[in-house]
């Protein structure tokens, strides 16, 4: 799995699984069916906690971050128990809000992290890792983010295949700003961000 970082500062990671871990992942207060949603919270807490500490992290470090969730499958199981039910003539629970999941489920993290940069979450086209970059990119040249938890996060659907998961706190490298590494347009460490616009708020 490619896991390319060049013009990145990688401030934190997690994974899952990381080496040792084989116990299930615990349910999310709130959240029912879907195995996304634990595999999500899981690394982007571990993440977090690497580089903040404790929930929530201090708004200096916390209001400038940006979320962003890449899932190609989505969410897998609740998806299939509304076409089940559909299939069968039944009406799909509301509780079964499988379109929302991704974007409910970076809603928790944020408000749990207290958050307050961009949330965005996307269904790659191509290489889930490199559309994750290219996404954290833009939002850190357009000046929305300073640093950006990227998150990717698969169920395994098919025999042999195991849920994955991976989160990257990442932030321009100083090399960045000087045109080498990723061309983040006027990018400068979180301290000095030309485009900060917390006086404008």
């Amino acid at each position: 799995m490619n896991d390319d970082h060049d013009g990145w500062r990688v401030l934190a990671r997690a994974d899952w699984p990381e080496e040792g871990e084989t116990a299930p992942l615990p349910s999310v207060p709130g959240f029912m069916g879907s195995r996304l949603v634990p595999l999500t919270v899981h690394v982007a807490g571990l993440c977090l906690g690497r580089a903040y500490g404790r929930s929530p992290a201090t708004p200096e470090r916390s209001e400038r971050t940006g979320v962003l969730l890449v899932t190609a499958r989505g969410d897998v199981e609740n998806g299939i128990a509304i076409a089940r039910a559909v299939d069968g003539g039944r009406r799909a629970s509301p509780l079964l809000f499988f379109q929302s999941i991704p974007n409910s489920v970076l809603g928790h993290i944020t408000g749990k992290w207290g958050l307050g940069g961009p949330v965005l979450c996307t269904s790659p086209a191509g290489d889930p890792w490199a559309e994750a970059l290219e996404i954290c990119r833009g939002l850190i040249e357009s000046g929305d983010a300073d640093e950006v938890l990227a998150i990717t996060a698969e169920q395994g659907c098919l025999e042999g295949e195991s849920d994955t998961a991976r989160a990257r706190l990442l932030a321009p490298s100083p090399e960045s700003a000087t045109g080498s590494g990723v061309p983040l347009r006027g990018a400068a460490p979180h301290e000095n961000h030309p485009h900060d616009r917390r006086s404008e708020r």
